[in-house]
């Protein structure tokens, strides 16, 4: 005589669905809910680190760090002649520039046939553009990658870093940050 196969409670024959219906959830919650590109840095409220950069095209000066001292908060920002996002931002950093906002540029690793023909192409707002090939600068100052921009205020203060490439809709944030830190 055979036993008779014991009975599964209610809760064995719905965990797996329960389980399997949590981790769904999970996954379009973390779909549908909008990356945060906002990063503490830790960088943030302290000078920027001791740099003199050779001249990155020959149209435009290097760049250093006595630069950001003349009183009047600028723009700092890492990109790259490789950098499809940096491209993106250019007609943004462009409308800055029109706008009076000063704007200084690090060259990451780049070639300066590479950067003239990437400036040449998609604009240079750039009043300074220091030469970076070692990424020293770029990691002295908290940049991970490119784009990144720094608000920096006249006395060489980092206030506020932007991650990734400047669109349309962080524009007014930009300058609310400049004039935050022209106070």
């Amino acid at each position: 005589m055979t036993e008779p196969a014991p009975k599964r409670s209610g809760l064995a024959i719905w965990l797996p669905l329960i389980l399997f219906g949590a981790f769904f959830a999970l996954v379009i919650w973390g779909l549908v809910r909008p990356a945060d590109r906002e990063v503490a840095s830790a960088f943030i409220g302290k000078p920027l680190p001791q740099f003199n950069l050779e001249a990155a095209t020959e149209d435009r000066p290097g760049l250093a760090t006595a630069d950001f001292m003349a009183g009047k908060p600028k723009l700092l920002n890492v990109f790259a002649s490789w950098c499809v996002p940096c491209a993106i931002e250019s007609p943004q950093l462009a409308a800055l520039a029109r706008q009076g906002v000063e704007i200084d540029g690090v060259a990451i690793r780049d070639r300066r046939e590479d950067l003239d023909r990437f400036l040449a192409t998609n604009g240079n707002p750039f009043a300074r553009i220091g030469k970076d090939d070692l990424s020293q600068v770029q990691l002295a100052i908290g940049s991970s990658g490119v784009p990144e921009t720094f608000v920096i205020d006249g006395k060489g203060i980092i206030r506020y870093q932007h991650i990734g490439e400047i669109r349309a809709e962080d524009m007014p944030l930009i300058l609310e940050k400049l004039k935050e830190a022209g106070q």
